[in-house]
């Protein structure tokens, strides 16, 4: 955040595009997976490992009392596991091969950003953004577009909005956005973040007190 500050006292500009993948803890094909994993270097049992916590997998539904027919797994990863979020990990870390600009994973958000001083920072974020998309059809994935946003940290007055697009979907302009629970706003006012944390406080508060009068009426 002290480099944000620092940025904007410069008078420059960073830009942050904010974007997450679609449904990617389903969709990850598990055999290009286990290539990856072993194309690491990583030793031969802990690819064993992960190729029978990936492979042998079958799943059913039950409508109505009547369960369907077994059908085999062969993409995605168990959400809720330590293992499955690593592997996760491993399979798009290297979207960020070849990029200029800095890019962030978090599981399946990431954020791609760089200080933009001259409008040809502007050319190389938005083909930053291109190589994003080809690696992401490479790979198997979607970006999800229609959570994208576009945030601009500066004190400067933008006469213009800069426009970045992922394929031919033009990421909206956004004042704030999001990110691993807490509120970041392009001026660096923390106002947004405290009233939500205070609106999540209020309504836990408001659920014990119900909680509590009720066993006291009891």
């Amino acid at each position: 955040m002290s480099r944000y500050r620092e940025l904007t006292r410069r008078g420059s500009q960073e830009r942050r595009d904010n974007n997450s993948f679609s449904k990617v803890f389903d969709l990850v094909p598990n055999d290009r997976l286990i290539k990856k994993i072993a194309g690491t270097g990583l030793d031969l049992r802990v690819v064993v490992r992960v190729k029978e916590f990936l492979l042998g997998r079958s799943q059913r539904g039950r409508v109505y009392g009547q369960l369907s027919e077994e059908v085999r797994v062969t993409s995605g990863v168990k959400q809720g596991s330590a293992l499955g979020l690593l592997v996760l990990l491993a399979y798009v870390n290297d979207i960020c091969k070849n990029s200029e600009s800095n890019i962030q994973l978090f599981a399946d958000d990431f954020i791609i950003y760089r200080k933009i001083m001259h409008s040809c920072h502007i050319d190389k974020l938005q083909m930053d953004l291109n190589r994003l998309g080809e690696r992401a059809v490479e790979n198997e994935m979607k970006i999800n577009p229609g959570k994208s946003k576009a945030v601009s940290f500066t004190k400067v007055t933008v006469k213009e909005l800069i426009k970045y697009y992922f394929g031919d979907k033009l990421i909206p302009e956004a004042s704030s956005f999001k990110y691993l629970g807490i509120i970041i706003r392009n001026d660096l006012n923390w106002a947004d973040h405290v009233n939500y944390t205070l609106r999540k406080a209020w309504k836990a508060l408001h659920f014990i007190m119900r909680i509590l009068k009720r066993e006291i009426i009891i």
